[in-house]
């Protein structure tokens, strides 16, 4: 018989945040403290630590998180602290995020699992940018409820005209994040004031200490009220009677019997089971971890969303989006990156910077890239079509989302999903009764692009077009795109910048996708620089239709051959973001086809290339 899952204390996740020096850490051990929640053996141990770190104070409550040796010896939180406790009313898990700048991606790890902020300010020195910039990032991860700690009140004798000052202020900054409530509190963290209960220090202040407001913050049951939402982990399938599929409900509740979606197919289906650990369950809600069953076999597989036939979810492959960028690296239009929804991954590129918002000023700028802990409005274009949610007009946030570097496998950035573009849901691509396979039968060959990379002056144009001389003699359609040409028309907008040579590059490689499906055999000679771009133009066409060609020659070599007086150009500072002198080149590492100009003349190398042409077939 199904039974129904014990009831359990309200769980909350909280973050903390705010500028360097605030008191997050004294605030969060302080509040452990006065709650009887550190054991008195764990005081005891700390208190000589405390007296030597912290001029002879009796106890330094920070240290109860601060646990890198590197923090306690500046006295700053670096890496994410998190301690779980339980008082009689709910369960907590704090994450104590570092106030630096240079540590904003750390705070952002934090946030992605919290339901509430905890937002500190010194007293002193009221509002600053980090105070805004971890706000912002607390509405973009989703959270909802803040509290904001107006900390260090015992340095500005607890004035009332200054907490009000803050508070208000606070609220007008953060107005348009949409946060379902702000609960502002004056607290002296050292002093143990209205952080575990109120005291007599501020009486002017009537509302509840900072504990007992985490305590009544409404989150969990907003949650269970949203659209059921359920990400596939993983397809359960150890015999053929049983196909299950497992993961953790992101929001709502679901029932056996309850008709659901499955995106992004748009598959109808019911829930006949619920399944854990446990035994059979007659109800799953937001946090479950379950395996669900369904009537009907159904195609399901990682990455689907099974959600409310009533509600379900939007699914597109282009969204407006607001973006966190925490790479040193800066983002570029065009660049393709790995994209992660939920249990959902494909490539995705920025097709379009719209605006960059400065926290500080509170504005929205133009920019063509996005620097490190900048936070940015932008179009993302996906590869497939995905499942998600926007935002919500009552400021819920919609969909998160992870960017991923292709090759280094970091997370460069982190936001979440405005609304979908109408433009996607506008297109349907035409079927022709002509197709690729057609045009290259008529010609007698297989179509494939040819794609020489190298520096300026290695000899990519030479050897190009020397190949398609010898392809043509045979009787074989082709055409070359060459990098200067083709910045002489299609790319005349476009300078030497990383973000120009991005979409330079992108334009080239939808054009040489476009002749191969005209059945040509594409030559591109173009220095194309970053091998993510590289990648991109590879992923235009099928596999087996891209051939990279390296053509290796040393800068030196290049230089002295300077058969455009570019190398001297630059070296005299007349021209910037010139490749192999200002600007990196990232050679390829696993090319079709290594060419080593300093060991062979242009014209052997134009046969090494047909030679590999007629290896793979195309010839």
């Amino acid at each position: 018989m199904p039974t129904t899952s014990a009831p359990r204390a309200d769980l909350l996740r909280f973050v903390t945040c705010g500028s360097v020096d605030d008191g997050k850490s004294t605030l969060i051990g302080r509040l452990l403290c006065d709650a009887g929640l550190i054991p008195k053996d764990e005081l005891a141990r700390l208190s000589p630590r405390a007296q030597q770190s912290s001029g002879g104070h009796e106890v330094d409550y920070s240290l109860l998180l601060d646990g890198l040796q590197a923090e306690r010896e500046q006295h700053i939180t670096i890496d994410v602290a998190y301690r779980y406790f339980s008082t009689d009313r709910r369960r907590f898990i704090v994450a104590d995020a570092p106030g630096h700048e240079q540590y904003t991606r750390n705070m952002a790890t934090g946030a992605s699992a919290s339901d509430a902020a905890v937002v500190l300010v010194d007293a002193r020195e009221g509002l600053l940018v980090q105070t805004l910039r971890h706000s912002h990032i607390a509405s973009l991860f989703g959270i909802r409820h803040v509290v904001l700690a107006v900390n260090k009140m015992d340095l500005v004798d607890y004035s009332e005209d200054r907490f009000e000052e803050t508070a208000n202020g606070y609220r007008a900054a953060v107005e348009r994040l949409g946060f379902a409530s702000i609960d502002c509190i004056p607290v002296s963290a050292s002093h143990g004031h209205n952080v575990a209960r109120t005291t007599d220090a501020m009486p002017w202040y009537e509302g509840p200490a900072l504990l007992p407001c985490l305590e009544g913050l409404a989150v969990s049951s907003a949650l269970a009220a949203s659209a059921f939402r359920f990400p596939v982990q993983w397809v359960n399938r150890p015999h053929a009677d049983f196909r299950g599929y497992c993961g953790t409900v992101a929001s709502g509740m679901v029932r056996p019997g309850d008709e659901v979606v499955v995106s992004p197919s748009g598959d109808l289906n019911r829930v006949s089971r619920i399944v854990t650990m446990d035994g059979e369950q007659d109800l799953a809600v937001a946090g479950d971890a379950v395996t669900l069953l369904l009537d009907e076999e159904t195609d399901v597989s990682r990455g689907h969303v099974i959600g409310s036939a009533d509600s379900p979810p939007e699914v597109s492959d282009q969204f407006r989006a607001t973006l966190l960028w925490m790479d040193a690296e800066p983002m570029l239009p065009g660049r393709a990156y790995e994209i992660k929804i939920g249990t959902q991954s494909t490539i995705a590129s920025i097709s379009d910077l719209r605006y960059v918002l400065d926290v500080s000023l509170l504005e929205r700028r133009a920019a063509k890239v996005l620097e490190l802990n900048g936070i940015g409005v932008c179009n993302l274009a996906l590869n497939q079509a995905v499942a998600y949610d926007s935002r919500q007009a009552d400021g819920a946030s919609g969909s998160r989302y992870l960017l991923i570097d292709r090759y280094s496998k970091r997370t460069v950035g982190a936001g979440t999903i405005d609304y979908g573009l109408s433009r996607a849901l506008n297109l349907a691509p035409q079927n022709l009764q002509v197709d690729k396979a057609a045009r290259a039968a008529l010609k007698n060959q297989r179509p494939c692009v040819i794609w020489f990379t190298g520096l300026s002056g290695a000899g990519k144009s030479t050897i190009a077009d020397l190949t398609e001389k010898k392809l043509h003699a045979v009787g074989l359609h082709t055409h070359v795109l060459d990098g200067d040409n083709v910045r002489a028309g299609l790319g005349r907008d476009l300078g030497f910048t990383d973000a120009d040579r991005v979409e330079n590059i992108r334009r080239i490689s939808e054009v040489a996708g476009l002749f191969v499906e005209a059945g040509l055999i594409v030559l591109v000679a173009v220095i194309s620089p970053f091998r993510g771009e590289r990648e991109m133009a590879r992923a235009v066409v099928d596999e087996q239709e891209f051939l990279e060609i390296f053509v290796d020659t040393p800068v030196s070599v290049c230089e002295s051959r300077d058969p455009k007086g570019l190398y001297r150009k630059a070296r005299r500072g007349q021209l910037s973001n010139f490749t192999g002198i200002d600007s990196p080149y990232e050679p390829p590492e696993e090319p079709e086809l290594r060419i080593d100009t300093t060991k062979i003349s242009a014209e052997e190398a134009a046969d090494q290339v047909v030679q590999l042409l007629r290896t793979r077939g195309n010839v």
